[in-house]
């Protein structure tokens, strides 16, 4: 079973009704297939081929659509870029996978074509600007229909190692089949016209519904960006039955001015992923949302592997769990558990690596026989999450074991923003981790070792970091000292020596509001 095969079935079972919206502009199925097509012929007229990999930057639009159904109709492999990624991370996705084009909106279109001399395998940019509908219109709506393999790469989504280099996980056309059907094995089933309001980028989390809310005759309704003034009116002119979110947006619209006066009663499942939630923000989107809320656990490398619905995550008096504080628990159709040191299980209650299995997990990074060898062991992912599993099912995230911040719902390796720092003239040495931030969660806090004749401060230190890695990566605090960084007896930095302090008070790494 292939994604474009089950798309194309559904556009046909649906082509009357509603499948895309971004404003006021709408597509039918019928329609939004068509463009597809169009779109698969002609990025196969420029010469690319069933398999090849092929770049897109874009914020959520209608012509969004395009090419998610376009490279799924052509059997193009979709490679996602970031919009707030820096310029290295930009060549780093486009070279390591070997990407033949680029689908980029106008915008974004001066980053790729800057690249384009380091890319030796990039042979095409297709700008959407002010020509792209007419050239849209001349490709033709035959159906190329070529043969996939449910075993054929359909996507690669990248996310960070602990060496702060992006690493390529791969999707089958099965795999993220079956993703996104254990996505929504929990959840009011799909109904025909039900909205799925995007309001993050579907080259991330949000992008996990797409296909199954197509595959059910659902509409996909594509939010440029976060708009907190319109977004209750929207809500409610779209009938949004279904959301992706994370901790920080919700935490936005839940203090939306007057919104415990609104009614959604077409919301089935907000769901609240990417990053630990606190009590606040949780307790306060339940006042409002009531049993549309949803929680789950999972990476990109393994989901998901744990959910929980309304009545399990806001359940009272469960003897042995503190459900408020848990991510989820072990879905159906995955395998969870709890390892030590030596990936070996623990019993029940004891503090560990989450390990998991599952259908939408990676077959192994792209490219990377290492890396793919340190994380998957007898098949089971290791996430590098340390957590518990209680005696009732519950899963607790206690901590991120390879010191990643998660800030926003963005991941954030200590290692970018150290090899950033280090390198200038006045740094001798600096530790990188997470500190409390009470509207992102957590950010990146540096604590710099500075040379004792060293001019610089903390803001240029900030401002270099933005410079190199990208707005969302840079430190929210820079500390200057002189005197050496705590190292163990082998010569590693204590980073959890140094973020502890700044931890006081909270008895679990999550912060925020």
């Amino acid at each position: 079973m292939d994604v474009r095969t089950q798309m194309r079935s559904a556009a046909g079972y649906n082509a009357r009704r509603e499948a895309i919206v971004a404003g006021d502009r709408r597509l039918s199925f019928a329609e939004a297939w068509d463009r597809g097509v169009r779109m698969a012929n002609g990025l196969l007229s420029l010469g690319l081929k069933p398999q090849d990999r092929v770049g897109v930057l874009e914020d959520n639009t209608l012509e969004s659509s395009d090419f998610f159904l376009g490279a799924a109709i052509a059997n193009l492999v979709r490679v996602p870029l970031y919009p707030r990624n820096a310029r290295d991370s930009h060549l780093h996705m486009l070279g390591h996978t070997g990407c033949r084009a680029v689908v980029v909106s106008e915008r974004y279109a001066p980053e790729i074509e800057a690249l384009r001399g380091d890319l030796p395998d990039l042979a095409h940019v297709l700008v959407r600007d002010s020509e792209y509908e007419d050239w849209l219109a001349r490709q033709s709506a035959v159906d190329p229909d070529p043969a996939i393999d449910a075993q054929d790469y359909f996507i690669i989504r990248h996310t960070g190692g602990t060496t702060g280099k992006s690493k390529g996980v791969a999707y089958t056309h099965h795999t993220w089949l079956a993703a996104g059907r254990d996505w929504f094995y929990l959840y009011p089933p799909v109904e025909p016209g039900d909205s799925c309001l995007h309001l993050a980028p579907i080259s991330h989390g949000s992008g996990y519904l797409f296909t199954p809310i197509w595959l059910g005759g659902g509409r996909n309704v594509m939010a440029e960006k976060f708009d907190p003034a319109g977004l209750l009116d929207l809500m409610e002119q779209e009938r949004t039955a279904y959301m992706f979110m994370v901790p920080t947006i919700l935490n936005a619209i839940s203090r939306i001015p007057g919104i415990e006066k609104r009614r959604f009663p077409h919301l089935k499942c907000m769901l609240v992923s990417a990053a630990p939630i606190s009590d606040e923000t949780a307790l306060k989107a339940h006042e409002i949302f009531g049993n549309a809320m949803y929680q789950g656990y999972g990476q990109t490398e393994v989901l998901p592997v744990a959910m929980m619905g309304p009545r399990q995550w806001f359940a009272r008096d469960v003897p042995g769990s503190t459900p408020l504080r848990a991510c989820g628990m072990p879905l159906p159709f995955a395998q969870l558990q709890i390892w030590d040191e030596n990936n070996k299980p623990v019993p029940s209650g004891e503090v560990g690596e989450i390990v998991a299995k599952a259908e939408g997990q990676m077959l192994g990074f792209w490219n990377d026989p290492k890396a793919t060898a340190e994380r998957i062991v007898d098949g089971w992912v290791k996430t590098g999450d340390v957590g518990r599993l209680d005696a009732n099912g519950y899963l607790y995230m206690l901590d991120r074991a390879d010191d990643m911040v998660i800030s926003g719902g963005f991941n954030i390796y200590p290692a970018e923003l150290e090899n950033v720092l280090a390198a200038h003239p006045a740094v001798l040495e600096v530790a990188v981790f997470g500190i409390p931030d009470p509207r992102w969660g957590e950010t990146p806090c540096a604590v710099v070792c500075v040379k004792p004749d060293a001019v610089v401060t903390a803001a240029e230190l900030i401002d270099l970091c933005t410079t190199r890695l990208g707005s969302y990566k840079r430190p929210g605090k820079v500390v200057l000292r002189q005197e050496p960084l705590p190292k163990t007896p082998v010569g590693k930095i204590k980073r959890k020596e140094l973020r502890e302090p700044f931890w006081v008070g909270h008895d679990r790494r999550v912060a925020g509001n």
